[in-house]
């Protein structure tokens, strides 16, 4: 426990260090948002995140202070290779079918398949890929990956400490830790982003820390509460499939676009978000430990489709940053002279 309180102080700080140093090296190197054309943000974020999390969690590992335990090696080494994927799609464009397929490559590695069967095996594989490209969306705002994580991470780490599963919970802290760390200079105006890299290696190790942590329970039971740990990103990509399959092309869909069309800062958009994914950890962390029942992740389900179809109602148009969806006024209106002479 000990190690654990100490390595998670480390991580905040070495986040943020290597955050900070990282942002100069993405400048340098012109890797940049493609998404944030109004200001220049790198993308070397994630890399610090990974850096940090394999690092104190595989010093504990090596010195024996906090083993990682049966699997959870394996998971860490998955999912440093889901962050190399992601960092290859940062710097070329890659397409989601080829993340998605890569990440369920790494994913098919750890999924203990002695506890959840072959069937089970291969649901759980989609699963973890889908959260992690689920998780790739999310990155299109400024803290918004890092909240939803940080959030994430702490509650899962409550699940695997119920399962004493230690190891697991004190990769999961160091994670939350870094995350952290890495808000420093992500929250709105960022100065430098997550990124693929970042994004797939969080969400594919907070999916699978879910799946380690459920394996052995009913099938039912635990499709509830892995919903209920991502709600915000499932309802987040349920909006831009029901947004694009209605107009028929992209667009500015997702949640965050949308809370930001009704007048919400891009702060506001964080915390909101950020909130809503702490009230499906909170009800994902009692049904797992028997506090409440199954019926609970019914709630989460219904407040999550509210949102979609009220959000669905909003219109959006017009092209949106990362951090902004209001063009400045005096382009506005200079786009209302050249209607009217025109």
């Amino acid at each position: 426990m000990l190690y654990g309180i100490g390595a998670a102080v480390a991580a905040l700080f070495l986040g943020s260090l290597l955050a900070a140093l990282l942002r100069g090296l993405g400048l340098r190197l012109g890797l940049l948002d493609r998404r944030r054309r109004s200001r220049p943000v790198p993308l070397l974020g994630g890399v610090a995140v990974v850096l940090t999390t394999l690092a104190l969690a595989g010093t504990g590992e090596w010195t024996g202070v906090a083993p990682l335990g049966s699997g959870v090696g394996r998971l860490l080494g998955a999912a440093a290779a889901v962050a190399v994927l992601g960092l290859v799609a940062d710097v070329w464009r890659l397409r989601d079918r080829v993340l998605f397929c890569g990440t369920a490559v790494a994913a098919a590695c750890v999924v203990p398949y002695e506890d959840v069967g072959v069937a089970g095996g291969v649901v759980a594989v989609g699963w973890i890929a889908a959260v992690a490209v689920a998780f790739r969306a999310l990155d299109h705002a400024d803290a918004l990956v890092g909240t939803v994580g940080v959030v994430t991470a702490f509650g899962v780490g409550v699940c695997a400490a119920v399962e004493v599963m230690d190891g697991l919970a004190v990769l999961l802290s160091v994670l939350a830790a870094a995350l952290t760390g890495f808000l420093m200079h992500n929250w709105h105006p960022a100065r430098i982003a997550l990124g693929a890299c970042g994004s797939l290696f969080t969400g594919f190790l907070l999916a699978t820390a879910l799946v380690l942590t459920r394996a052995g329970y009913a099938p039912g039971s635990s499709a509830g509460v892995l919903f209920a740990f991502t709600a915000v990103a499932s309802a987040d990509v349920l909006i831009v499939v029901l947004a694009r399959r209605f107009t028929g092309r992209p667009g500015p869909d997702h949640l965050a676009h949308r809370l930001r069309r009704l007048g919400l800062t891009p702060q506001g958009v964080t915390v909101v978000l950020g909130a809503l994914a702490f009230g499906g950890a909170l009800v994902g962390v009692l049904v797992h430990a028997g506090w409440a029942g199954a019926g609970a992740v019914l709630g989460v389900a219904g407040a999550a489709l509210i949102l979609v179809l009220g959000l669905l109602r909003v219109k959006t148009g017009g092209r949106l940053t990362a951090t902004s969806t209001r063009a400045p006024a005096s382009l506005q209106v200079t786009g209302q002279l050249r209607v009217r002479n025109g």
